[in-house]
């Protein structure tokens, strides 16, 4: 079976990351095996220095590694030089367990409390070095020197970020810019590519044609997303090159370059979703030349987009062929009579859309730098006292508790291996919530697999320890496969390369097969602590985050589709998409944490509703957008100056305005409904405040129209396309305020009508789904209930009215 491009890329990218993290480890157990003796006086701690080549190096660039020595810089200070103090006052002979779990409690929630000013890898370090100095310190007891055991622990840290540093650099520095650069150059044929494809399908003259082109655009669209996520992890590390750019003069990248290339992406999914609804093209509107022409408007579109990557184009195509007009969009003067034919002008705007963000400048900064700094002050004064936030302050509590509860159970099991108790809690720490137990599991896993692989390898090559550190090359290869699958992630891959580096790249720790199970068990037991504290402190499931983050969801289309209408400025109507695309992502990522937690004795997670419920919010959030893009480009051709048209016009207004004000009171509605524990929670409440009975006219606010029919939406959308070609008799020639003429670009308006006119059609079936899987989902919760969300939203109306 031949193997693809993307297997191929995989491929090379873990072969690389395996070579340097085997390089890496290997010049560490060259210096502590081989060097001499000063080194390892000093060095006392080689297995903390190949943690921290797996926390640096992996899958690491130039950038990563630089920023990395800054990282590890910054939490050996955190670390080392407060423990120095806490070890002078208290004294290594005084400690036991109790007190060294809790100076290690302490030191690590001082060190976890910045929750968004340090950087992950920085608090993993500074917690590895706090777990090494305290438990240590307490295993040694009188023997341990106050001022020189801290500064071991940081001569073993700086050994492996030297280390790191070094294998970054032989034979070649990998540079995040060259990984950026060349996913931006992948995007852009990515994009191309798809834009071929759309158009064969949209061309095609029939079905089977036009399905096989858009299955094979929709994988491009994963690998492109993929791509996506590679620019987005080394973006930051960029900023670390630019030094050495400086230095040696290489070229740079421009740094916007992959963001235009994701707005790009607004318009193939609007292609996309032309060809998904199967509502076939009308002949007539592909007959004559429209075919060519329509091929003319392709290879301007991949122009400009090329243009983009800066790259060469040959010298047969001039300048000023993006200054011709198109022939075929020129022909549109007329808005379309049925809704048949809106999605070959939505398909055409799509195009002419996609031009339109290939060939925009940068947009300049949103908020100005003087209201941007405004305040800045006093933000920087109330820094610390802002970290006492109960959000930010659970993390660093939990992970204390986690920490000190595994150092002292370990060391009662244990006392000369408790720290491998709790070096895994400290290293694997995470700021963002993570499912508990899916994580423990991969973890769990990965250290066992990992230590029975050295265990493995002790036993096979014994005698040869120059051969061991060679047999580490495929297993971190292995673990690079690991991090990288969906069953074992990040989290799985670097325990299992860790639980095999500390057994075969070690010697004089006893015999293999009693250390692999102290640490077995040891590990085992801080897996343990973390989950107990988890479950103790925040026992709010996955489902229920998911849960509220629907209603969030809601809440942002609400206030997304509030704008619209409302005479809204762009900036605000920009902010509240980039709010709701927040949300939306959030959505998913809670969405596929609970499909990972374990059900247990609750109600199991409905994640095929929620999967339907996402991929229908983010059309409708897509629809929202296009609209806004119409919107514009009808502001732009002096839409609003023309006194002729200004009743008809304000018809169309009065359209748009109805559905989105529907749509804003459904998703207020929904937001609600959601936000419900339960319908017999809301009996209860009505009973106890005395509100038996309910109406369905309470308040002043609109009710929403549940399960409206479906020829609604069709009525909206055709009394809107007959004041559409109203506005066609007399919107082209418009008079401004000083009573100059001013053309208007007639294909150009028909266009943004029409897309508008898909946008009405689209987002009311759309709304009707949604409605759909939000009584399902309620009904899923409340099995033994008849739902019924006019009835539930009334009642809630009518306990807070």
């Amino acid at each position: 079976m031949q193997m693809t491009e993307r297997g191929r890329a995989m491929w090379r990218t873990c072969l690389a990351s395996a070579f340097r993290t085997a390089l890496a480890c290997t010049i560490v157990g060259a210096a502590t095996l081989y060097g001499p003796e000063w080194i390892l006086r000093y060095v006392a701690f080689p297995a903390f220095s190949y943690v921290t080549i797996i926390l640096i190096i992996t899958d690491a660039t130039l950038g990563d590694t630089l920023r990395g020595c800054w990282l590890a810089l910054y939490a050996t200070c955190q670390s080392v030089a407060p423990a120095i103090i806490t070890l002078k006052l208290i004294g290594p002979a005084r400690l036991t367990a109790g007190t060294t779990a809790l100076a290690a409690a302490l030191a690590a929630f001082v060190v976890v409390l910045p929750n968004g000013s340090t950087h992950l890898v920085a608090k993993r370090i500074a917690l590895g070095q706090i777990v090494l100095i305290y438990v240590i310190g307490y295993i040694n007891g009188a023997e341990t020197d106050p001022v020189m055991h801290p500064l071991r622990v940081a001569a073993s840290t700086a050994l492996g970020v030297i280390a790191c540093v070094l294998a970054l650099l032989v034979p070649l520095p990998r540079l995040a810019t060259s990984e950026v650069k060349q996913s931006c150059k992948g995007i852009g044929q990515n994009v191309t590519t798809r834009v071929k494809l759309y158009m064969k399908a949209f061309c095609a003259e029939d079905a089977m044609t036009a399905m096989a082109s858009v299955s094979q655009a929709r994988e491009l669209s994963r690998i492109s997303s993929k791509l996506y996520q590679t620019i987005k992890r080394y973006q930051p590390s960029m900023k670390w090159e630019r030094l050495p750019f400086k230095i040696w003069r290489w070229q740079n990248v421009n740094d916007n370059k992959g963001e235009k290339l994701q707005s790009m992406e607004i318009a193939l999914r609007g292609m996309d979703m032309v060809l998904a609804s199967k509502s076939p093209i009308p002949a007539r509107l592909l007959a004559g030349e429209v075919k060519d022409d329509l091929k003319n408007v392709q290879e301007r579109v991949i122009l400009s987009i090329k243009r983009v990557n800066n790259i060469p184009q040959p010298s047969v195509t001039p300048e000023t062929d993006l200054q011709k007009p198109d022939e075929c969009l020129q022909t549109l003067q007329e808005v379309p009579e049925t809704p048949q034919d809106l999605p070959f002008y939505f398909f055409l705007f799509c195009l002419r859309l996609l031009e339109t963000i290939s060939t925009a400048k940068p947009e300049e900064t949103k908020v100005k730098p003087e209201e941007n700094n405004k305040g800045s002050v006093k933000t920087k004064s109330r820094s610390w006292f802002s970290d006492w936030d109960s959000k930010k302050v659970m993390p660093a509590t939990k992970l204390s508790l986690s920490l000190g509860l595994a150092i002292f159970l370990g060391s009662l099991y244990s006392k000369p291996n408790g720290y491998w108790a709790g070096l895994p809690v400290a290293i694997s720490f995470a700021t963002a919530r993570e499912a508990t137990f899916k994580v423990a599991n991969v973890k769990a896993q990965g250290t066992v697999i990992g230590t029975v692989y050295g265990v493995m390898g002790c036993f096979v090559f014994q005698r040869f320890l120059t051969v061991r550190f060679l047999s580490l090359l495929p297993w971190f290869i292995f673990s690079s496969f690991l991090s990288k699958s969906r069953m074992y992630g990040q989290a799985g891959g670097i325990s299992a390369a860790i639980g095999a580096v500390l057994i075969l790249g070690r010697k004089n720790f006893g015999q293999p097969r009693d250390f692999a199970i102290d640490r077995i068990i040891e590990t085992f037991i801080g897996l343990a602590c973390s989950i107990m504290v988890e479950l103790i402190l925040q026992p709010t499931r996955a489902a229920n985050v998911a849960k509220l983050e629907l209603s969030r969801s809601f809440h942002a289309l609400y206030g997304c589709a509030s704008l619209f209408g409302a005479k809204a400025s762009k900036g605000e109507i920009m902010e509240s998409q980039k709010k709701l695309r927040n949300h939306l992502n959030l959505l998913k990522k809670f969405t596929e944490e609970a499909q990972a937690e374990p059900s247990f004795w609750f109600t199991p997670f409905n994640a095929s509703c929620y999967e339907k419920l996402l991929k229908s919010l983010s059309k409708l959030a897509d629809l929202l957008q296009f609209s806004g893009y119409a919107i514009g480009f009808l502001d732009e051709q002096g839409r609003w100056k023309s006194p002729q048209c200004k009743e008809i016009l304000s018809d169309i207004d009065n359209d748009l305005k109805s559905l989105t004000q529907s749509i804003s009171l459904l998703a207020k509605s929904f937001e609600e409904i959601t936000l419900l524990k339960s319908l017999d929670a809301l009996e209860k409440a009505l009973t106890k405040n005395g509100n038996t009975s309910w109406d369905i006219e309470l308040g002043k606010t609109p009710n929403p129209s549940f399960s409206c029919p479906e020829s609604e939406p069709g009525k909206i959308l055709n009394t809107y396309l007959q004041h559409c070609r109203g506005v066609s008799d007399g919107i082209f020639r418009a008079d401004d305020e000083e009573g100059e003429e001013v053309k208007v670009d007639k294909s150009e308006v028909v266009l943004s009508l029409s897309a508008l006119g898909f946008c009405v059609e689209k987002m009311g079936k759309e709304t009707r789904e949604i409605e759909e899987m939000v009584k399902e989902v309620v009904q899923s919760e409340n099995p033994s209930s008849h739902v019924n969300l006019h009835e539930i939203f009334c009642k809630i109306r009518s306990l807070y009215k």
